[in-house]
């Protein structure tokens, strides 16, 4: 997991821009703490921050084409980069063994028209010195972060995380996921579409549950792709304990061989994290005896998570409850990770916005609501758990991957018939995932009902945040929020919050519009709210929100 800063369409000098450039990547080295880079030209620099994970002594970036004319600063992996190498065999001369290399051979092969080529997951940006262009772009679901900005001069800058533009531009945009910029081009036009999109694509489809263990596994398979030592997180729920357990099925052998030479790291490390007692530790524990990783409990405490709030906000670049709620257990287990010298851990993120997974899908009317809620769930992945998983670990210099949200797994999720996600008096939540694999897991794991991440750390977490804003923000302040914050105003205490933290760390109008805010109730979309009339009047993100879904519901 890397960090890039580049700026292009240069209004000023480059040479009064480079050390500007060089501040503002520094605000993202925690996310490439290995090496930094940088190139500059009257018109373009890019500057990059490296977290080394393929070739670590010769991928260090930018990278250039032979010839010296493409520059690349990537953020990302290109899982299929081996097989998209053969393809140049003799034509091209790759000078490393870096997985993003392939880009640059890509690019100068096919112009912008190879982007649905890359398994991977990526944020990067390609000058072309030869004809003064450049070329950025984000991967399918927007796993990795991208933001862009212009500062009062006109200049245009892409970055990692915001906390690089902030104070720089005056203008702050997120860049969509599976969309591409093309200077020549002059806007921003998707690039990932699908056919699943539409329920109509989908609704007379047959489900395969063998199609979906074959395509997870291979997704699994081809993520452990890694020449540093790896882990997974378990949390004891189906999706990390699914991904857990296939890992550590090929984690014997190195994946890069084709599976032919023992791993330089075959020993699996497992890691979960929560209070004391919580169902989460409980649960992993028990799959991590299961499937023999080498399993490490990391307990925190209430005040420790209040602690590190404002280092949480400041991190992940947001003011959404549930991603905080969540993301701080994350942040703190990452930490103890680095420390024990891992820079790569697999997620289970993704699971429950393809297999309709959140409590609330119980309450869904028909298969085509179903499918539809999925599809603007994920449209919307990358606002949430996506910037959870990538941030939280990007703090302390891990990267994450998450199989789930591979680009050929997302393909075969989407395309069984949603009727075979609904859930019903025969079927619970995600059952389609749970048949797929429940061979792989202990029983009372492959069928434990969904806990979203914030709960299943502990409930007392949830139910002390809730507590400490009640204290801190009076109801004068919330009834006149409007005033201090006109753009997004808060709704709730904890939002107001959250808020407060995020404009100290990012005083700019622009950093506030680049975080997402609607009505919520246990992670569903606004139009789902018309789903049950209990719901309407609701604003909790919590799964326990969902009254007669969830076993510890709250009570009315």
């Amino acid at each position: 997991m890397c960090g890039i800063v580049c700026a292009f369409d240069l209004k000023e000098k480059a040479e009064g821009l480079r050390p500007q450039l060089l501040e503002m990547s520094k605000k993202v080295r925690h996310r490439g703490p290995d090496w930094s880079g940088i190139y500059a030209s009257e018109n373009a620099i890019l500057a990059h921050e490296r977290l080394a994970i393929v070739d670590p002594a010769s991928g260090k970036q930018p990278l250039f084409s032979p010839d010296g004319s493409l520059v690349l600063a990537a953020n990302g992996e290109i899982y299929n980069h081996r097989e998209l190498r053969k393809q140049f065999e003799g034509t091209y001369d790759f000078t490393t063994q870096s997985d993003c290399e392939v880009i640059l051979a890509l690019y100068k092969e096919k112009g912008i028209d190879f982007l649905d080529d890359l398994n991977g997951i990526f944020g990067f940006a390609i000058y072309d010195a030869s004809r003064d262009e450049y070329f950025v772009a984000r991967d399918h679901m927007g796993i990795i972060p991208l933001y862009m900005g212009w500062d009062k001069n006109g200049t245009f800058y892409v970055a990692s995380e915001l906390k690089a533009l902030e104070g720089f531009c005056n203008k702050i945009e997120l860049f969509p996921p599976g969309h591409y910029l093309h200077s020549k081009e002059g806007e921003v036009k998707r690039w990932y579409t699908r056919d699943w999109m539409e329920y109509d694509a989908v609704k007379e489809n047959e489900t395969s549950i063998a199609e979906i263990r074959e395509a997870l596994e291979a997704a699994v398979h081809r993520q452990l792709m890694s020449d540093v030592p790896y882990g997974v997180l378990l949390s004891g729920g189906l999706d990390s304990s699914v991904t857990s357990a296939i890992a550590k099925k090929y984690a014997q052998k190195r994946v890069e061989s084709d599976d032919k030479t023992d791993a330089w790291w075959p020993q699996l490390h497992s890691f979960s994290v929560g209070l004391e007692g919580s169902p989460d530790l409980a649960a992993a524990r028990k799959v991590a005896d299961h499937i023999g990783t080498v399993h490490h409990e990391i307990k925190f405490t209430i005040q420790e998570g209040l602690d590190a709030i404002k280092d949480v906000i400041y991190n992940l670049e947001t003011y959404d409850i549930t991603t905080i709620r969540a993301s701080t257990p994350m942040y703190l287990m990452a930490r103890v990770i680095k420390s024990m010298g891992i820079k790569m851990v697999l997620s289970g993120e993704g699971a429950d916005e393809l297999f309709g997974g959140y409590l609330y899908f119980h309450k869904a009317p028909s298969p085509k609501d179903f499918h539809e809620e999925t599809v603007r769930k994920l449209k919307k992945l990358h606002m949430y758990d996506c910037l959870r998983a990538n941030k939280s670990l990007a703090a302390w210099g891990i990267e994450g991957r998450v199989p789930f949200l591979d680009k050929e797994f997302i393909d075969v999720a989407m395309r069984i018939n949603p009727k075979d996600k609904m859930i019903n008096g025969e079927r619970m939540e995600k059952w389609v995932v749970r048949k797929a694999f429940e061979d792989y897991l202990p029983e009372s794991v492959a069928w434990r009902q969904k806990e979203q991440f914030s709960d299943g750390v502990g409930y007392s977490w949830i139910d002390t945040l809730k507590e400490l804003v009640e204290k801190e923000i009076s109801d004068d302040q919330l009834a006149n929020a409007g005033y201090r914050f006109p753009i997004q105003t808060p709704t709730t205490k904890e939002e107001y919050y959250y808020r407060s933290i995020f404009e100290s760390h990012f005083p700019s109008d622009a950093a506030a519009l680049s975080v997402p805010q609607e009505p919520s109730v246990a992670c569903s979309t606004k139009i789902a709210l018309e789903w049950d009339e209990a719901f309407r009047n609701m604003n909790d993100p919590s799964g326990r929100a969902v009254a007669q879904v969830h076993e510890d519901a709250y009570e009315k």
